[in-house]
């Protein structure tokens, strides 16, 4: 049986294998609202070849109270016109949604369309609150429930209206819009947020399973407590909702075994109104957890400048420090010099955060030119152990003693923590020299942090940031185009259901 849901949880509703028609019933934000006799019917279809010898149905719902007392709305299941059960009652004293779980004999369900019905008598004094409706094949069993929450994991963009209530006082007061989105790939929603501003202000939050409520708190930067609320106004899938805003977009590593190991993109996104963040934590409806702690450039993402004072000498393959000729002096603003006694080279350089090179400049030294670098291959690596060659350059020369020359990277880098420059040839001479190294980029956000799945232990977790290029923004755009089309096509679908119902009451009568 193919997967068959209704989740009215969700703006629009997500359907599949459903065509729904409605009486006396309006969509809220989180629910569809049934008063007394009104009716909902759900038009699914079971494969000609396919016999369901029993099917599990379960209705999410919830029913309103009556002020301080338990609300009554008793509703009547019907499968193809057929008294599944009668008068059934949902407990309304809650203010949580519940799940109830109906057995459906084979009998009742026929291959090709079958109809749904949940229908609210005409003595409810209350309403009823329809979140969820799922049925599956008794032996596949869940497997609605998997598909409906992989189609609500699409949607990663969340916006809500927000409340704060200060301690032991009654008086709601409307807050900033809240807009995040947490991504690492795993199709699975939030249940749990905390972020810290870089002013202070620090919030953790609970999400209801279905996303349209939050609860939790907010202590402001000077301090102020309070309660912390919302409801949600709009969800969408990336890059929907984000637009003008800065996505932290982060290729991530795992530690574990001893190294580390690539793990994917992380994208985060928390904009509440009183700035940037500086820390994120997480866990997701599947007991996943993780937090990061960032680390934001300065500046314009992507503006080169002039980074040298960010570098440190940390491995040299020879210098001549009885003479005080050593590879610091590469980074100082002086006419000292760096000697090697050999003709092939190597200097290691670590910065203090990753950082993109775009361009390096070589300063010739003040005697000797056959001591000049000729050949020469710069490279960049995360661990100092693998590393990746980003500019390589032969048959070079320098006209006079301390000249500079600048070279530009070619392809569009990554963010490293070290570079290192290995010379391979020099104009003849046994040893090598040059008197400054300078380099040009741009430090790069980057986090450290840690991630725990389900039933195991924490790991290390770290990650620098990634440039969306134009090529990765199409391929946004399309995916998103490919949404919209699909959600289109369900519709179509949906009113083709619909309407073809019509016709078979009109050929009827």
């Amino acid at each position: 049986m193919q997967a068959t849901f209704a989740d009215f949880s969700a703006t629009p509703a997500g359907v599949s294998n459903a065509g729904i028609r409605y009486r006396h019933c309006h969509k809220a934000s989180s629910h569809l609202v049934m008063g007394a006799d009104a009716s909902t019917e759900l038009e699914f279809e079971i494969d000609d070849e396919e016999r369901i010898a029993e099917a599990t149905l379960k209705l999410t719902a919830l029913v309103s109270k009556l002020g301080g007392s338990p609300g009554y709305a008793p509703v009547d299941v019907l499968v193809n016109g057929k008294a599944l059960v009668q008068g059934f009652t949902v407990p309304g004293g809650g203010d949580l949604p519940q799940d109830n779980v109906l057995a459906v004999p084979g009998d009742l369900l026929r291959q090709g369309t079958n109809t749904l019905e949940i229908r609210t008598g005409a003595d409810a004094r209350s309403m009823f609150w329809l979140y969820r409706v799922t049925l599956d094949s008794v032996y596949e069993r869940g497997r609605s429930e998997r598909a409906m929450a992989a189609e609500a994991a699409r949607d990663t963009v969340f916006t809500y209206t927000t409340e704060r209530r200060l301690p032991f006082t009654s008086t709601w007061r409307p807050g900033p819009r809240l807009l995040f989105h947490v991504d690492r790939g795993e199709q699975s929603l939030p249940a749990q947020l905390g972020w810290r501003g870089q002013d202070g202000a620090e919030s953790a939050i609970s999400f209801q399973s279905n996303m349209s409520d939050f609860h939790g708190h907010h202590r402001a930067a000077d301090g102020t407590l309070a309660e912390f609320r919302g409801r949600v106004i709009a969800r969408g899938t990336f890059p929907e909702g984000t637009e003008g805003l800065r996505v932290h977009r982060f290729l991530t590593e795992e530690g574990w075994g001893g190294a580390w190991h690539s793990s994917g993109e992380l994208r985060l996104l928390v904009e509440d109104g009183s700035g940037p963040v500086e820390r994120v934590t997480w866990r997701d409806q599947r007991g996943n957890s993780g937090t990061a702690a960032l680390c934001v450039a300065d500046g314009l993402p992507g503006a080169a400048q002039d980074v040298t004072d960010q570098a440190t000498v940390v491995e040299v393959s020879d210098e001549f420090e009885e003479a005080g000729e050593v590879a610091e002096n590469l980074l100082r603003d002086s006419r000292e010099k760096w000697l090697a006694g050999e003709c092939e080279a190597t200097v290691e350089f670590a910065f203090d955060r990753p950082t993109t090179l775009t361009g390096y400049t070589l300063v010739s030294a003040n005697d000797f030119p056959d001591r000049d670098p000729r050949d020469w291959t710069l490279s960049g690596s995360q661990d100092g152990v693998h590393w990746t060659e980003l500019d390589s350059r032969t048959g070079q020369g320098f006209g006079r003693r301390f000249e500079s020359r600048s070279f530009g990277i070619g392809a569009t880098p990554a963010p490293f923590s070290r570079y290192r420059l290995d010379i391979t040839g020099n104009g003849g001479a046994h040893e090598t020299q040059l008197s400054g190294v300078r380099f040009a980029g741009f430090a790069a956000d980057h986090f450290s942090g840690y991630y725990q799945r389900h039933d195991e232990g924490p790991i290390g977790y770290r990650g620098t940031a990634v440039a969306v290029r134009g090529d990765v923004a199409a391929g946004e755009r399309t995916a998103r185009l490919a949404v919209e089309l699909e959600r289109a096509a369900r519709s179509l679908a949906e009113a083709a259901r619909s309407i073809g119902k019509l016709a078979e009451q009109v050929r009827e009568r």
